[in-house]
């Protein structure tokens, strides 16, 4: 059986010994359609959109410091604490989305300490949409990067990585990007035809439960990030998932005991309710 053979350079430009990789490009372009995003949102709540830069900012901050500090703890932490000088290095690959993932908890929490617009929880409702596109995008730069590989298959949509090895393998990470995407268009539909939004946590806490629960069954085709993990029953992507997954649950439990909120201006299930956003 004939498989699909991947060996994409990472790089689509080099100068010298500086590159602009797939990986980067896809990254900035989640952050970029998550703005347009938030935009359309707080545009048809009549929010002030003035701040929303700044939410950026204080979001890619955490993502990446998250995301290494994940890495660094929850992987390798041997290795860097005997190489602590390392841990900036993020060009040099060692990024965890669990990480990155409590990175951006931590900013919309310094953030809102200083732009009080909305709630914590509200907030996390209308982020969670963007933020399961930015992931789907990034595992697709994984796949450019031939890295998050899975385990040796014969099905016909196995993928071979010459940069890795010659053996056909499932894609793991397009798995990924597919299951995220899906939940982000499930989230974006749930947020303009539905009430969802009205219900305070419903939305992050059903984004939180089945984006990793996805994580967790799509680990069992994964090989394995680290040494360590060889023998373990669930591996650390799964351990990690885990507390996730209950906290969304508690999550969409709680919003259904608390009061029905309104919305700022947004009525629900009307013509009116998808307003156009003021930037394309």
């Amino acid at each position: 059986m004939h498989h699909w053979v991947w060996n994409i350079d990472p790089a689509i430009l080099r100068f010298g010994r500086f590159e602009i990789r797939w990986y980067g490009l896809l990254f900035a372009l989640g952050f970029l359609l998550g703005f347009q995003i938030m935009t359309q949102i707080y545009c048809s709540e009549e929010r002030e959109i003035e701040h929303l830069s700044t939410l950026i900012v204080y979001l890619m901050l955490g993502t990446i410091i998250g995301a290494r500090l994940g890495h660094v703890l929850f992987y390798q932490p041997d290795y860097y604490f005997a190489h602590s000088w390392e841990i900036p290095m993020v060009w040099n690959g060692g990024l965890a989305s669990h990480g990155g993932f409590i990175g951006v908890i931590l900013s919309v929490y310094l953030y809102l300490k200083k732009h009080r617009d909305m709630s914590f929880i509200e907030l996390a409702d209308r982020l969670a949409i963007p933020c399961f596109l930015a992931a789907a995008l990034i595992r697709v730069g994984n796949f450019f990067n031939s890295e998050i590989i899975g385990v040796p298959s014969n099905l016909p949509w196995a993928v071979v990585f010459p940069r890795v090895d010659d053996i056909p393998r499932h894609p793991a990470m397009l798995y990924e990007a597919f299951a995220y995407f899906m939940i982000f268009c499930a989230l974006y539909y749930a947020y303009w035809k539905t009430s969802i939004v009205q219900f305070p946590g419903r939305i992050i806490g059903a984004a939180l439960a089945v984006g990793f629960f996805a994580r967790c069954m799509i680990e069992f085709v994964k090989e394995d990030q680290v040494p360590f993990e060889k023998g373990m029953p669930l591996n650390m992507g799964q351990i990690l998932s885990i507390p996730f997954i209950l906290m969304g649950l508690w999550l969409i439990w709680a919003s259904g005991r608390g009061s029905r909120r309104p919305t700022t201006s947004k009525p629900v299930n009307s013509e009116d309710s998808i307003a156009k956003p003021e930037h394309e």
